[in-house]
């Protein structure tokens, strides 16, 4: 899986790039992205870690995989994650748009939130 997110880095589409260029390097309100980050049996286009958030940016490939999509959301959602979908002519049409809505869910309290361990307690996740 390592090899394969290292590979999906390599080939992203046009609209993960400029997606990329906001969100890298604490651009967007000091949250850290990854980019093509393993979550479980999963390869999510980015993830925010800290505020337990998922970007996915979808192309024409997405439409006839529905159901496919719909059981990874799933998955990351009982992991305690946030999913948030565009289409690839979303972002490239109106990007300002897509990086106020990715703010929101960043600074929005998550809807179900995991447990938490109390002091001194340490959870893994999305391994």
């Amino acid at each position: 899986m390592k090899y394969r997110a290292r590979s999906l880095r390599k080939q992203q589409t046009e609209a993960e790039q400029r997606l990329w260029h906001y969100l890298r390097n604490r651009r967007l309100a000091g949250f850290k992205f990854r980019r093509q980050h393993v979550l479980g049996p999963y390869i999510v286009d980015f993830v925010c870690l800290e505020s337990h958030l998922v970007v996915e940016v979808d192309g024409g490939q997405h439409g006839a995989q529905q159901e496919y999509d719909d059981q990874r959301s799933a998955f990351l959602e009982a992991q305690g994650f946030k999913v948030v979908r565009y289409w690839n002519n979303e972002v490239l049409k109106d990007t300002q748009a897509v990086l106020r809505v990715i703010h929101r869910a960043l600074v929005d309290p998550h809807p179900n939130p995991l447990p938490s361990l109390g002091e001194g307690g340490s959870m893994v996740r999305g391994a």
